[in-house]
């Protein structure tokens, strides 16, 4: 049985011409770019060169600007708390309540420490209320604003050009990050143009058709942000261990493939997605997109069934070879849903019933044909033993709601 993998927002596959970049770094130019006899000075020289083709694609952004890290949870964690380390007479941060855990979970580690945290709320669809917003700033006090560029979850993307500019126009001493895992490889990201007031950006290689283990950090010069790993004088001493220099080469050909190819596979992507949730809302009753009013990337799409659990529906679609994820929190060992579909006010009918589909330049109209012959049917399949509902009628049961209802 051929795979359909519709779980990209999870990872990706890695491209063809990216393991042709990186294959020379492994058994040919492997040495180790701080050395300092002549054949080290192939591998120093890959180094900058993906350094300058990363800055290059972030709008010509100065090259050292451009800090390379094992993933994106090292750059959050070392935007996060490296600024907070540089900054000790602040100790305030402003962030979302639906930010990825790379995040998440510092603010709340920070907050143990006797940091003051605004986790901002959003609205039904996902959108964060930029008056809000303005009001959480505060002028003198206010240490870091962090708040992803695109939910990794929904897709939902945040105006970071505008929360940026507002908060510099606040106080210029405030540190602006975002986390670009998501967004970046699938919307444009200038950084000396339209996003000139963003301090930190990170984001990592898997997500955009590179390895795992790999991801990169932005820091703009003048941005105060302390050494997270510290041993050596690599990067500039600003992180230390040895490069990965095979990983990093296919960092930036990955970024260089996806600025080339960027117009044609969002708009291919994005038909594919309206086509597969336009035809689930027609052949599914009581399911709902999460984030369809927002502003999203082209490739995500996140669907909660009523009255079903997300983890029947993943093994249903799983039978027949659809890899795909949940937006409940419960497939990891939890009975808590999903943070975000919380946060979104998904009606507990259907928070543990989400499902994510994300789609990247692989998917084909075949792919999506066979999730709309399947998932209609795992749907039924489940909905035809739920206790809350009406099999005859095909409808939920009277008193669904209140068998359901969570008890406080």
């Amino acid at each position: 049985m051929d795979v359909v993998y519709v779980d990209n927002n999870a990872t990706t596959q890695v491209a063809p011409e990216v393991i042709a970049a990186m294959e020379p770094y492994f058994a040919q130019t492997y040495f180790n770019p701080s050395s300092m006899y002549d054949p080290a000075r192939d591998a120093a020289d890959a180094l900058g060169q993906a350094r300058q083709t990363i800055a290059r694609h972030l709008g010509h952004v100065d090259p050292k600007q451009v800090l390379f890290t094992s993933c994106a949870t090292e750059s959050n964690n070392t935007a996060l708390f490296g600024t907070a380390r540089a900054n000790p007479g602040r100790r305030h941060l402003v962030t979302t309540a639906v930010e990825h855990p790379a995040v998440l979970e510092v603010c709340k580690d920070m907050a143990r420490d006797g940091y003051e945290v605004t986790f901002l709320p959003v609205d039904r669809q996902g959108n964060l209320d930029v008056g809000q917003f303005i009001r959480a700033i505060r002028p003198g006090k206010t240490l870091l604003v962090s708040v992803m560029h695109a939910n990794n979850e929904t897709g939902v993307i945040f105006p970071i050009a505008e929360l940026a500019r507002l908060t510099k126009e606040t106080d210029p001493a405030i540190v602006f990050h975002t986390d670009a895992t998501q967004s970046m490889g699938k919307l444009p990201i200038d950084l000396e143009g339209e996003y000139r007031h963003v301090d930190l950006l990170s984001f990592s290689g898997h997500k955009l058709h590179a390895p795992k283990g790999v991801g990169a950090l932005f820091v703009r010069r003048g941005a105060p942000c302390r050494p997270f790993m510290i041993g050596g004088h690599q990067e500039e001493g600003r992180r230390a261990g040895t490069e990965n220099v095979p990983y990093i080469v296919a960092l930036a050909r990955a970024v260089e493939l996806s600025a080339q190819t960027h117009d044609e596979d969002a708009a291919r992507i994005k038909r594919l997605r309206d086509r597969l949730e336009t035809t689930l809302l027609e052949r599914i009753p009581f399911v709902e997109v999460n984030g369809q009013g927002a502003p999203r990337l082209p490739n995500t799409s996140n669907i909660s069934c009523h009255y079903i659990e997300g983890e029947g529906m993943l093994f249903g679609l799983s039978e027949d070879g659809i890899c795909a994820s949940s937006g409940s929190a419960c497939t990891s060992g939890s009975l808590e849903p999903s943070h975000v579909l919380l946060a979104l006010q998904v009606p507990f009918t259907a928070v543990h019933g989400s499902v994510r589909f994300s789609l990247s330049r692989y998917n084909t109209e075949a792919d999506v044909d066979r999730i709309l012959e399947t998932f209609p049917r795992v749907v039924a399949s489940l909905r035809q033993v739920s206790p809350y509902w009406d099999a005859a009628a095909n409808r939920p049961r009277p008193d669904a709601d209140r068998l359901i209802q969570p008890k406080s």
